[in-house]
């Protein structure tokens, strides 16, 4: 057998792959993140499946659950919120599978950033306003690197999603006034659980993208590799 890390989607239960619903259907246990997945996700597991909730484990908890499982010839599901890559934590779990020699796989997620701008009726990158987005957190208990303070992100004036921060949210403006791109009438916007029932959006002074370009993609004039423009 092996372990599947699945992304449970930025919330609604509606919005995990088909891929992950079908996993979380046929798996023997589930160790999911309690304090961050919806548990109306647990309805796809099948009957008798055995569910742990990781908000009360420590990672080695985790870990002998998954070797157990393993060793019954049991197949797993981690379920993890949104995708798994974005501050998922579960790169110290494949580590310590390698050390052990179970195989696991990764199934992506719908992350929250994309919920965010569902949420939002928004695009984060538009022409002659952003076509780059950086996806960061401010920093609190646990540190970000030197090079990645939200000070130096913020200087290049591109779309940030900030994740992990409304507690610091201070903080958090004091550092992008800091970065010298923003302005305290930049547009802004706070999304909480966002696609979940209890969803609720705050947007600051408007929102990002009331001027752009369209996209040159979709202009008639514009000439590429499916279409021939008028402006040849």
């Amino acid at each position: 057998m092996m372990i599947h890390f699945v992304g449970a989607g930025s919330g609604a239960a509606d919005l995990i792959t088909v891929r992950g619903a079908k996993l979380l259907g046929e798996a023997d246990v589930i160790i999911y993140a309690g304090s961050l997945v919806n548990p109306a996700l647990l309805e796809y597991a099948k009957e008798g499946a055995e569910i742990h909730n990781s908000a009360h484990m420590t990672l080695e908890q985790v870990i002998e659950t998954m070797k157990a499982a393993e060793a019954e010839g049991k197949m797993t599901v981690r379920l993890h919120t949104g995708d798994p890559s974005l501050y998922g934590a579960h790169r110290e779990q494949m580590d310590l599978l390698d050390e052990v020699g179970i195989s696991y796989d990764v199934v992506p997620g719908v992350s929250s950033f994309c919920g965010a701008a569902a949420a939002l009726n928004a695009e984060y990158t538009l022409p002659n306003v952003s076509q780059s987005v950086i996806i960061t957190r401010m920093e609190g208990r646990t540190p970000v690197p030197d090079g990645e303070k939200l000070r130096k992100m913020a200087s290049h004036g591109c779309t940030l999603v900030l994740f992990l921060s409304t507690s610091l949210l201070d903080g958090a403006v004091e550092e992008l006034l800091a970065g010298g791109a923003y302005t305290e009438d930049t547009p802004a916007a706070i999304v909480y659980k966002a696609t979940w029932p209890d969803q609720k959006v705050w947007r600051c002074t408007g929102f990002l993208g009331d001027a752009y370009d369209r996209s040159r993609l979709y202009d008639p004039t514009f000439t590429h590799m499916f279409r021939k423009g008028t402006e040849d």
